[in-house]
């Protein structure tokens, strides 16, 4: 059970927030008010009350830098995207849980029968959603949202992408240093600060050796956010004078071996892939490949449907890389397809929360399918509506790039980012890590997507060039 001092950490971070919005310009506070949140708060530790969302290391933040960008920076944020498509799928996202929680009302229960005969007792049961929960899942979805809006509306120009771009490398090198040190003794250090440990023990033991985890809610997430790093730092490289670029090379090479490190063969894959293509590809061809991803991940559930996926190449490639790894993935694709059957039963609105959506043992209701992969939790719980407006809403915006990249000069910055989003997407098909800081990422992709001409505009009239340290940014319309 997380202490006292968790409990703490989660109280003290909108003080916190005040702070940093008060001593940086307005892009770094938004930027490492969730960043820095999503690194530093304790995971599960959580204040839950009656008919509204959790509070915890994901919704604090995202609140705090809401209410911190219009009462202390006391600037206006607008919601509604440009894009009449994007509109309509920020609207599903909110009000399709309606339909879902209407769908959902009856309880499911689970019988015992006895001797094969017409008799059979109820031994035990889910409960059926009520109407008070639209409001308490609609919440939840807005709450997510936040980086999205914030994204959008305020890191769209230069300024704002390269201080993202920044934060994550900056971020990088600062959580290297404790996670070398929980490689080498082994993941301690949430158990040290916040006095227990946040996941399975055994699966950060990896290769004779550790996988670091340090506050976040796995390995892996730790490793995909090392490789996330990596590539800022490459894109920090591209953009860099040369005075700057062998200090920049040295840190892209440096949290490179610390994702090695990691133990993580997916996210070392991606960083394989993604880094390379940074370093040497052009702007347009990282956003032609960002598109390429993105559209693999949104039609997913259709290709496993149609078999248009090779399931067995890919364990073979696996297998041929490392035999555990390939064992892993096809336990996680047996799931899927329990996981799917179950899905298509409510195909369009889902089957809602409480964990009605995972495949039970019919008697006793005890669970037997294990969902990993982000794209199989939201088609279960929220159907085919809920999925294509998630899933749409991270990848749109690098559609509205690639269609629109032409209008703007300088690329390189918002096609890495396009490109970390898509690879994102694609890993959102094995593992649940969506994170606050991929919606700031996909917002930042989507305001500069929606007016590139105006982005331009704004650097080269030097609207945004960077305030001096301790001081906000200077109030000054938003065209987002």
């Amino acid at each position: 059970m997380p202490n006292a001092f968790a409990y703490l950490m989660l109280m003290i971070w909108p003080v916190a927030c005040v702070v940093m919005f008060r001593r940086m310009g307005i892009e770094r506070a938004i930027i490492w008010s969730i960043l820095g949140g999503y690194l530093l708060l304790p995971p599960r530790a959580v204040f839950d009350l009656p008919l509204v969302p959790d509070f915890n290391k994901t919704s604090i933040p995202n609140l705090c830098a809401l209410a911190c960008c219009l009462w202390v920076a006391k600037r206006r944020v607008p919601i509604w995207p440009e894009s009449r498509t994007m509109k309509i799928l920020l609207i599903l996202f909110l009000a399709g849980t309606i339909p879902t929680v209407l769908t959902n009302t009856d309880p499911i229960l689970f019988y015992s029968v006895f001797n094969a005969e017409p008799v059979s007792f109820v031994t035990g049961g889910l409960p059926g959603l009520r109407v008070l929960d639209v409001l308490s899942i609609a919440s939840n979805q807005a709450i997510t949202l936040i980086p999205f809006v914030l994204g959008r509306a305020f890191l769209c120009n230069r300024t704002g992408l390269r201080e993202l771009i920044l934060a994550l490398c900056v971020g990088g090198l600062a959580y290297s240093l404790p996670a070398l040190l929980e490689i080498r003794l082994s993941p301690q250090i949430n158990i040290w600060v916040y006095g227990f440990f946040q996941h399975d023990f055994g699966q950060m033991m990896r290769q004779g050796g550790f996988r670091p985890i340090v506050f976040l809610p796995h390995g892996l997430w730790m490793a995909f956010f090392f490789m996330t790093a990596a590539a800022a730092a490459a894109v920090l490289f591209r953009t860099a004078d040369h005075k700057a670029r062998p200090r920049l090379l040295a840190a892209t090479a440096y949290l490179f071996i610390v994702l090695i490190l990691c133990k993580s063969l997916g996210p070392l894959t991606y960083g394989l892939a993604v880094v390379p293509a940074i370093l040497l590809a052009t702007p347009h061809t990282q956003i032609r490949i960002a598109v390429l991803f993105a559209g693999i991940a949104v039609l997913y559930p259709v290709l496993r449907d149609y078999g248009l996926i090779p399931l067995e190449r890919i364990l073979g490639w696996a297998e041929a890389i490392n035999p555990d790894r390939a064992q892993s993935l096809a336990y996680r694709f047996e799931n899927e397809e329990l996981l799917l059957e179950r899905a298509h039963e409510k195909w369009l609105f889902g089957w809602g929360g409480w964990g009605r959506n995972l495949v039970r043992d019919l008697t006793t209701g005890e669970i037997i399918s294990i969902p990993d992969g982000e794209w199989i939790i939201v088609f279960g719980t929220f159907g085919w509506l809920g999925y294509l407006s998630k899933m749409g809403l991270l990848a749109m915006p690098i559609v509205l790039l690639l269609a629109r990249a032409r209008k703007a000069a300088d690329l390189r910055i918002v096609a890495a980012l396009a490109l970390i989003l898509a690879i994102t997407l694609i890993d959102m098909l094995v593992n649940a890590i969506l994170t606050p800081y991929t919606w700031l990422i996909a917002g930042a992709v989507l305001g500069f997507a929606e007016n590139p001409r105006t982005r331009e505009a704004e650097a080269e009239a030097g609207e945004d060039a960077p305030p001096k340290p301790g001081k906000p940014s200077p109030p000054k319309p938003l065209m987002c």
